[in-house]
Parts: structure tokens; sequence; C-alpha cells
């Protein structure tokens, strides 16, 4: 037994902006992907096997707040792994839906969104990415931009498992931001069920929302590469955007967390 949140809260309260980041290289990648796959169709001992040479190892836990059993692809030992990231993936159920995380830290309480996502709605999955967005030299590990690293690895096998997902960003309060949330289909620019519900559910609960598939919104992740992959795999896939209030303790913050919530549980409920 463990407790999932301050497992993931520790590993993510370590970030910072002068770490060294090197992403893995091209046969890293695909290694995880495999494992990935072997995970998604419930062959742990192939997924650890195919883990173990990257210095990731797969762990089965048991979260002691929910009850809930998850499995866990974390760096084995402090190295270049360490800031990879690592892959929380509900181990009781088939994954009907997964949270993404590219800036824990950097996008303050992002990462505890999260995990408060991961542990209230079963079913679910969370990718976390393990580097400060300004770690590494040139954005190397600004993965919401990057396609060679294992957050976006982990993104794709899910997407093409259609396994829908909504990934979380956070912006600074300005003037030209009148917002507590921007949503949005990244790339595609279309117009999603679950997207205009979500919206409404957010307006309904006081806050202001802009929805980029229906309006010139900032921050609409048009440029995010786990959006135009998600594009390319005709994968359900939202961009959020949420203001300070909207989350850690912020006054909205459950506000936005609950309509998130619901959300999943859409996606959970779904049938396929």
């Amino acid at each position: 037994m463990v407790d999932l949140r301050s497992r993931i809260l520790t590993y993510t309260a370590e970030l910072a902006p002068d770490d060294a980041y090197v992403p893995p290289d091209g046969p890293q990648r695909e290694r995880v992907a495999d494992s990935v796959g072997h995970l998604l169709d419930g062959d742990t001992a192939t997924a650890g096997r195919l883990l173990a040479p990257l210095g990731l190892k797969l762990t089965r836990l048991t979260d002691t707040a929910s009850g809930r059993r998850y499995d866990e692809i974390a760096a084995a030992r402090p190295g270049r792994a360490q800031r990879w990231g690592r892959l929380y993936l509900t181990a009781d159920s088939e994954v009907r839906w997964n949270a993404q995380v590219p800036h824990p830290v950097s996008d303050r309480d992002t990462e505890r969104l999260g995990v408060r996502l991961l542990e209230e709605n079963p079913g679910g999955s969370l990718v976390l990415a393990g580097a400060h967005r300004e770690a590494g030299r040139g954005g190397a590990a600004d993965v919401a931009h990057r396609r060679d690293s294992m957050f976006h690895t982990i993104v794709v096998e899910l997407q093409k498992r259609d396994v829908p997902g909504i990934q979380l960003h956070g912006f600074a309060k300005e003037s030209h931001r009148p917002y507590e949330a921007v949503l949005s289909t990244g790339a595609a620019r279309s117009t999603l069920t679950e997207a205009v519900a979500l919206a409404d559910g957010m307006q309904a609960d006081g806050l202001r929302v802009c929805r980029g598939w229906s309006a010139r919104c900032p921050l609409e992740g048009t440029t995010n590469v786990q959006g135009r992959a998600a594009e390319r795999h005709h994968a359900t896939f939202l961009h959020i955007e949420l203001s300070p209030d909207a989350r850690g303790d912020g006054t909205d913050a459950g506000d936005a967390a609950e309509a998130l919530s619901e959300l999943v549980t859409t996606w959970r409920t779904a049938a396929r």
C-alpha cells in the first residue's frame, strides 16, 4: 500500500529549471512504446522486461486513499531516466481515459490536479513529465512541443488505443486573459460534444471560459505535438488551460476539478 498522492508529488517537488535533462533516443522510445503496448494488453511480464535495460521499472501499487491498483512506470534508480517522467495506469479495469501533465511545477499545481483526477475517478491513467519545462538545453524538456520524449511516446500509444486524453496546463492571470479556463481541441480545431459539455459545465459554475473551436482564444494549443498526433490518429484530445484561481487552492479550483471529473466519467462510461 502506498500514498499515491504523496508518492507523485514528492517526485515532482524535486523538479527544477536547472536540472540536467537528455531525452531518450529513438530505440529507447521504441522500447518504451512496446512496453506500454504490452502493459495495455495485460502482459506485465514482457512490459517489465522491456523496461529494465532502460533503467525503468514496472511496479504494481495499491493506493491507500482509494484502494485502487495502478501499474507505475518510473526510474528504477537515480540517473538519466529519472527525468523522463512516469506513467500511472489503472490495473483494475480497461483504461478508459488519461490525464496528461506536461509541465509539472512550472505550470503550478497541474500535477496536483492530475493526481486528483486519477484518485477520484476509476479507469484512468496519468502521464507525467519528469522534468521542469526549462530543464536541459534548447527547450529539450518542453514535452508539449517535442516528439522525442517518453511523455509523447506514451501519449501516442494511448491514442492508438483510442483512449481519450485531457492535457492540463496553467497560465498566469493577465488583463488580456479574462478567463478561468481556455478549452480547445488542439490542432484539429474541431467541436467535440465532450468539449462543449465541459465548457457549459464550467460556465454553469461561474467560470469564464474561452472556447477555442468557436472563438479566438489565447493559448489554444494548436502547436501542441500531442494534439497534432491525436489528429493523425483520430483520437479524442482536449487541451485545457487554467488560471491560478482554477488550480491548487484557488477559489475556482474545486469547480474546475469537478467539471473535469464529470468529463472523464463520460469517457469511462461511454460504450465502445
